[in-house]
């Protein structure tokens, strides 16, 4: 099986998720008044079910805590995984 790097490349708003050089999936965001607004969680269909959507919104998590930030789960899949569980509760605006 492959190994799929999930990194955050903030200059760009988003994470990725890379299998070798290829992205095959992202998770973004845009910053109004400091809060991040997840708005689109992406893998490549052929990749799915392997929970790398999950990594790379919690990369995003990851880094809004490291930078004192907010977020606003606007992406349906970002709003389902942070509002089931309360391990996000400190970031969720």
């Amino acid at each position: 099986m492959e190994d799929i790097i999930v990194k955050m490349i903030v200059k760009e708003k988003r994470s990725v998720a890379l299998n070798d050089e290829d992205i095959i999936g992202y998770c973004q965001y845009k910053e109004e008044n400091n809060i991040w607004s997840i708005i689109h969680t992406v893998v490549k269909q052929e990749f799915g079910g392997r929970g790398i959507a999950k990594r790379l919104v919690l990369a995003v998590i990851e880094e809004a805590r490291k930078q004192n930030k907010k977020i606003n789960p606007i992406c349906s899949y970002a709003k389902k995984m942070m509002e089931s569980s309360n391990e996000y509760k400190d970031v969720i605006q």
